[in-house]
């Protein structure tokens, strides 16, 4: 179990995340949703111990994410954390001797899928391909937790969607995957449970199988926790007309 216990995390006196509780078990697929700037990518750099906690725990199986257990937990990031020098087969050797369950067919499954050429320096391929790197990287590591933030960066829609149903058809039953995104409604069809963050907190935690229950639709429930305002483009646009018709509103 991945615990996270009444979490917060403050930088200046201002915190990116503020009490929050949940849990993770061992084969769950978990999608974290929210605005930017609600508190997701700092809650998964938490999760890691990258960030010091400004109170409550976050433990694996009882204990502190770092050394003792890193090789059961992976992270890809938008960011990029790989070495941009080294080739996508010397990383696939110094992965091999960090990580003693790394999954080297996993490996070569994905780096054919995505067509990512092995001889070349990572930091000279494209931008949706150093994302699909990265995550060919936290899949084949062999941990039980993998975290994944905005891991479709820079990927058309055709990859992304092919990239759902190999990810469904090759995930062992106990390996637990959050992927944080915005996109919805591409998937919906992949997780099985949906956390909801808004500045900071924790608003909203459901599985489809309630979802279905209730007879909701996922990108509908994530709009009644914001308590979303159907018309707010509707009055956007009144309001630019009418300081059209009145001028810039500025004196001159």
């Amino acid at each position: 179990m991945f615990e996270f216990d009444d979490v917060k995390v403050c930088y200046g006196g201002a915190c990116a995340v503020n009490h929050v509780s949940f849990t993770l078990a061992p084969g769950e697929i978990v999608g974290l949703f929210g605005e930017n700037g609600a508190g997701k990518t700092t809650l998964m750099k938490a999760a890691l111990g990258f960030l010091p906690l400004s109170g409550g725990t976050v433990k694996l199986d009882g204990i502190r994410p770092g050394p003792a257990n890193y090789e059961r937990i992976a992270y890809a990031a938008s960011s990029n954390t790989f070495f941009g020098g080294l080739t996508a087969k010397e990383h696939l050797e110094f992965y091999r001797m960090q990580f003693p369950k790394f999954d080297g067919n996993r490996f070569r499954l994905l780096m054919e899928f995505f067509e990512i050429p092995e001889k070349k320096a990572v930091r000279t391929l494209s931008a949706g391909q150093k994302n699909q790197f990265e995550t060919i990287l936290a899949l084949s590591q062999g941990a039980d937790y993998i975290f994944m933030d905005e891991p479709f960066a820079g990927n058309d829609l055709f990859n992304r969607e092919d990239f759902y149903k190999v990810l469904l058809g090759m995930l062992g039953p106990t390996e637990c995957l959050m992927i944080s995104t915005h996109l919805v409604e591409e998937i919906k069809h992949v997780i099985g449970r949906a956390l909801l963050m808004k500045k900071g907190q924790l608003i909203g935690d459901i599985t489809t199988e309630q979802l279905e229950e209730e007879g909701t639709d996922l990108a509908d429930w994530v709009r009644n926790c914001y308590h979303y305002q159907a018309d707010r483009v509707a009055k956007a646009l009144q309001s630019a007309s009418a300081d059209g018709r009145r001028g810039d509103g500025y004196d001159s």
